[in-house]
């Protein structure tokens, strides 16, 4: 199709994010006119059915009417004013939620984004060493394919070499896990015992206890990393050994968090009680970019102390705790909970469709699934490069937003998607699968 004048435009000046742009020569960027519940609507008026949440953050669909309230009767009071020293009732309200979220978790700093909630956690586990002195305890422990974040801690405890290998001479290296006991489903064995694989990890772990300040994981589910879901028996026991050994334990809940894994935190699949827990996306339901970090009296109260100790944490963003984030982000919590969003069932009859999908085009393989994820790695004889690009491009035409993670094709649509939406976004996979492959 001839390119308009507003893709034009935007191809002159806009550099996208996560994209190869000479990609864009041949695929170019869809115009979006409007959005609403599961569905994008284009400038041309094709609707596309919003499969993947937009980057994983869209819990409750777009242009929630609630959320957009909330946000219009906050800007009739302010936008934003600087948070230090100051406060306002929905701010108090929203930390008094989040630290509900967790017990013993009822400190809340607030950032801008996840990646940045990310470098907060690891700045106050390796600055409380310092003011304890513990400065052997500098370096710290990720999970093989692992991701955080773009920004340089972040991306350090990333691992994942398309994102990370560019950077690495600016990067510090962390130990990394990597026999992790991967599962389909919660009923895989697996998921409740691990006993057999544990015993042989934990004796690779055995090197990096005195000089480990913190674990970081995301908890049940590695999204960039293919959407693996893992044992929570693994995720226990190693939250078990962290605190054992004086480890602190970060808990990388941007996307696994606020109901996404059929729970309002993944943590709560384990029983785990960590150190820090990095909160963003589903948090403000996609509408604000607005991140918090969850962290324990414990924790706190090692920086608290007259100014000329020293140990006053001075991390600072321009826009922590915006009051239009803090309006939205109260607002999703309160419908999340009220509809009980949470804990609706739609995992069954999404891995119940991502298996007929498997079965009638046989180009699926390893189906899996925890709450409102659902996940399957595509069948490649190698002949077909980028096929997960090539799916993505069908997917447009076919009418939904189904974006691979290279070869790994996955639903994470709005929480509060219908069962008819759910039963088109079947039926429209299976036809781009058979078409494409």
């Amino acid at each position: 199709m001839p390119i308009t004048k507003l893709q034009e435009k935007s191809l002159k000046h806009i550099w996208y994010p996560c994209s190869q742009m000479k990609d864009y020569e041949e695929f170019r960027p869809l115009v979006i006119k409007a959005a609403k519940g599961s569905y994008i609507e284009l400038a041309d008026g094709k609707k596309l059915l919003d499969a993947i949440s937009s980057w994983w953050c869209k819990s409750l669909g777009h242009n929630h009417p609630r959320l957009k309230k909330a946000i219009i009767d906050q800007i009739e009071k302010f936008e934003h004013v600087i948070l230090a020293n100051t406060t306002h009732e929905l701010i108090g309200n929203l930390s008094q939620e989040l630290a509900t979220l967790m017990p013993k978790l009822s400190k809340v700093f607030y950032a801008g984004d996840g990646s940045c909630a990310i470098e907060i956690a690891m700045k106050m586990s390796l600055h409380s060493r310092y003011i304890n002195g513990d400065v052997k305890r500098n370096r710290f422990i990720t999970l093989k394919d692992s991701y955080h974040g773009e920004t340089i801690g972040a991306l350090s405890v990333s691992d994942i070499g398309l994102y990370k290998n560019p950077y690495n001479t600016i990067l510090f290296q962390p130990y990394i896990i990597d026999l992790i006991p991967y599962v389909h489903s919660i009923y895989d064995p697996l998921w409740n015992d691990c006993s057999e694989k544990w015993n042989t990890l934990e004796k690779s772990l055995e090197t990096y206890i005195d000089s480990t300040t913190a674990l970081i994981v995301e908890p049940i589910v590695q999204g960039a990393g293919g959407m693996k879901i893992y044992s929570k028996d693994f995720l226990n026991r190693l939250a078990k050994w962290a605190k054992k050994h004086n480890i602190h334990l970060i808990a990388d809940e941007i996307m696994t968090g606020i109901g996404r894994t059929g729970k309002m935190l993944a943590c709560q699949h384990a029983e785990i009680i960590p150190d820090f827990i990095c909160l963003a996306k589903g948090l403000t339901s996609g509408w604000m970019p607005f991140s918090a970090v969850l962290t324990t009296d414990d924790i706190y109260n090692k920086f608290y102390g007259d100014f000329s100790s020293g140990k006053a944490f001075l991390h600072s963003h321009t826009y922590s705790g915006n009051a239009l984030g803090v309006a939205v982000a109260l607002e999703t919590l309160n419908i999340i909970k009220e509809e009980r969003l949470h804990t609706r069932d739609i995992n069954h009859i999404m891995l119940k469709n991502m298996y007929e999908i498997k079965d009638k085009t046989g180009r699926l393989k390893n189906v899996r699934g925890i709450g409102g994820i659902v996940a399957a790695d595509l069948i490649t004889n190698n002949k077909t490069p980028r096929l997960g690009y090539l799916i993505y491009q069908a997917a447009i035409k076919a009418g939904i937003l189904l974006r691979p993670l290279g070869n790994t094709i996955y639903w994470l649509p709005p929480l509060n998607i219908t069962d008819d939406e759910i039963e088109e976004l079947k039926n429209k996979t299976m036809q781009v699968l058979l078409e494409t492959t």
